[in-house]
């Protein structure tokens, strides 16, 4: 593959301050000077110290800060929001995105720095910052007060911002019931279900998890066409009666046989047409990026499973092919994130 551009000396400023130029955006969440702005746009540094209580030089840093990477925008002695800010806090989804941001500083910064010897070892040694002594990050969070909740509340906001295409991108016109595997909170289910209203949905997951996903449904207004089913994905049969199942953020975390089994429980459990939806992050097929999991494969290396990590669009397909589906489709959407669909179709002649 030919490299269309080269690394350049100025390619090493991000590289060598990364670090600090997430600390940089997590100032600019943590400490409200996006939604100051959206309030009061024109500020001067002073005016921003002032309404943040912060001293005027951490005032002058955090916006040098803000301004040199395109968060907001200096006009002469004044700052307002970027343009992109502005969208995302009048759309709805700046909450999302600091959510996405404390994830990161609380759960992911850290355990990053273990990336090296997970690299040597094998292993997901970024769980040594979390106390316990099991082998996966969920139960570690579970035994640590709050980050069990600031887990599901990241991984819901960024099923919110990279969902777009499974929500609007797959084709539900044939399909009646949807069985969520692991679906958590069930945020994908609501999303689903309100903009297909003919589809009913059923959420799959531990019953601690469907607790919280019962709470949602209920909020939403949406429990005459979502409800939910207690079992372990991998251990118990998964119900009959379902035209499509969807592994939402499932197969990232585990390993290739892993994967494979549970496709293979849902091609079995599946009606006969029926489909099984894979929707997560995908690497391009020739190994060369996109620069969002070449990033994330820190974490996924870091901390989740042993085995977690984000495979190729054509790891599914194979997989898909190899267990008996009879077709395999890709399901894309231009978006800032890499996420899409691989469906796989089970034969409608199948039993």
């Amino acid at each position: 593959m030919t490299d269309p551009t080269p690394l350049a000396q100025r390619d090493l400023v991000p590289l060598l301050f990364g670090h600090a130029a997430f600390q940089q955006l997590n100032a600019f969440c943590e400490l409200g000077l996006a939604e100051l702005l959206s309030e009061r746009p024109g500020l001067t540094g002073a005016q921003v110290a002032e309404a943040l209580r912060l001293p005027p030089r951490s005032a002058d840093v955090l916006l040098l800060g803000a301004t040199a990477l395109r968060l907001t925008v200096k006009d002469g002695d004044r700052y307002r929001n970027a343009r992109l800010v502005t969208e995302w806090i009048d759309d709805g989804l700046w909450s999302n995105l600091r959510d996405i941001v404390e994830f990161q500083a609380r759960i992911a910064y850290a355990p990053a720095a273990e990336y090296v010897d997970s690299l040597r070892n094998g292993e997901n040694l970024g769980l040594r910052h979390f106390a316990g002594d099991t082998r996966d990050l969920y139960s570690r969070l579970a035994g640590t007060p709050g980050l069990e909740e600031l887990f599901y509340r990241g991984m819901n906001s960024w099923s919110r911002v990279s969902n777009p295409v499974l929500v609007r991108g797959v084709d539900y016109s044939g399909v009646r019931r949807i069985l969520d595997v692991g679906g958590g909170g069930a945020l994908n289910a609501i999303e689903l279900a309100r903009t297909h209203p003919h589809l009913r949905v059923t959420v799959l997951d531990r019953p601690s998890a469907l607790d919280v996903a019962a709470e949602n449904i209920g909020h939403a207004g949406l429990s005459d066409r979502i409800d939910t089913y207690a079992a372990d994905i991998f251990e118990d049969d998964y119900p009959a009666g379902y035209d499509c199942h969807l592994f939402a953020h499932q197969l990232v975390i585990w390993s290739p046989e892993q994967n494979k089994r549970l496709l293979g429980k849902s091609l079995r459990a599946l009606d006969p047409g029926g489909r099984t939806l894979v929707f997560n992050a995908f690497t391009d097929d020739d190994g060369g990026g996109p620069l969002y999991t070449a990033l994330d494969g820190v974490y996924f290396t870091t901390l989740p499973f042993e085995s977690s990590t984000i495979y190729p669009w054509s790891a599914y397909e194979g997989w898909l092919r190899e267990l008996g589906y009879a077709s395999q489709r890709r399901v894309t959407l231009e978006t800032w994130t890499p996420h899409g669909v691989v469906e796989g179709h089970k034969s409608a002649s199948a039993g």
